[in-house]
């Protein structure tokens, strides 16, 4: 293993959140790492919604193509957003303690499902999101909104016309924009995508010694549950049909649970 291992990421604040933590961690445990932002094809191409663009690797292609070409020696991903399959030559190495997995609702002020007026506007461009929306709520109204955290809320602030929109609970709580969230929507309404909350450190296949650095100072076993449960949706998933999972510790307080919604 080289003696400063460099960590790719993509470059949006919430990445770059989610990259520092893990440095962190690396070099609590005694690794030392520097970041290396990367763009994507998500981050280049932000006004088409993602099931239009026509890769599943739209936010990890080019971290994968940095990490064979050995330009990077690991890379940082929200668990999410890692298509199903990796592409040869590269692993997963670690998994992350999952943040909360939920959806936020997020309006103006301190806005509850319950208080969303019927023909309302939601902006949101996951497919998983207007599903599920839909189906509780046909009377709807559906916009796409594509952007970081930031840029999507901006956008929200900015438009009257529309009520409200659905984000991770876990990005807005690690951008410290947890004051925002209007209701953490229980899954029964709003069932979260495979792995959300959760991140991933991925390497080379074959590179025992960074892979075993990532794992001692990252994995969490009981989100190993995450991975566990991502692979049952590789038909759908792939094929940008939308695919809602969530699967819980046993240990934990509330009862172990893997629920599943696929919507055609």
């Amino acid at each position: 293993m080289p003696a400063l291992l460099r960590l790719g990421t993509r470059g949006s604040p919430l990445a770059l959140w989610q990259a520092h933590r893990v440095r962190e961690l690396l070099e609590r445990a005694g690794t030392r790492t520097e970041l290396v932002p990367i763009r994507t094809t998500g981050d280049v191409i932000a006004d088409v919604p993602l099931s239009r663009i026509g890769t599943v690797a739209i936010f990890t292609a080019q971290l994968d193509e940095a990490l064979l070409a050995g330009r990077i020696d690991l890379a940082v991903h929200s668990l999410k957003d890692l298509p199903t399959n990796s592409p040869p030559g590269v692993e997963i190495a670690a998994v992350s303690e999952r943040e909360d997995p939920r959806d936020a609702l997020v309006g103006r002020g301190s806005l509850r499902w319950q208080e969303i007026p019927r023909g309302a506007t939601i902006a949101t461009s996951s497919l998983r999101r207007q599903a599920q929306l839909l189906r509780a709520r046909p009377d709807l109204e559906l916009v796409e909104i594509r952007g970081n955290v930031e840029t999507r809320l901006a956008k929200l602030d900015a438009t009257p016309e529309w009520t409200a929109t659905v984000l991770a609970v876990a990005g807005l709580v690690r951008l410290d924009l947890a004051a925002r969230i209007g209701e953490r929507l229980p899954c029964e309404l709003m069932l979260p995508a495979p792995g959300q909350g959760a991140l991933a450190i991925t390497v080379r296949v074959g590179d025992g010694s960074t892979a075993a650095a990532a794992r001692a100072a990252v994995h969490d076993e009981a989100t190993t549950l995450c991975v566990a449960h991502r692979g049952d949706g590789d038909d759908v998933r792939d094929a940008y049909r939308p695919v809602a999972q969530l699967a819980e510790d046993p240990s934990a307080e509330r009862a172990e649970r893997t629920d599943e919604k696929r919507f055609e």
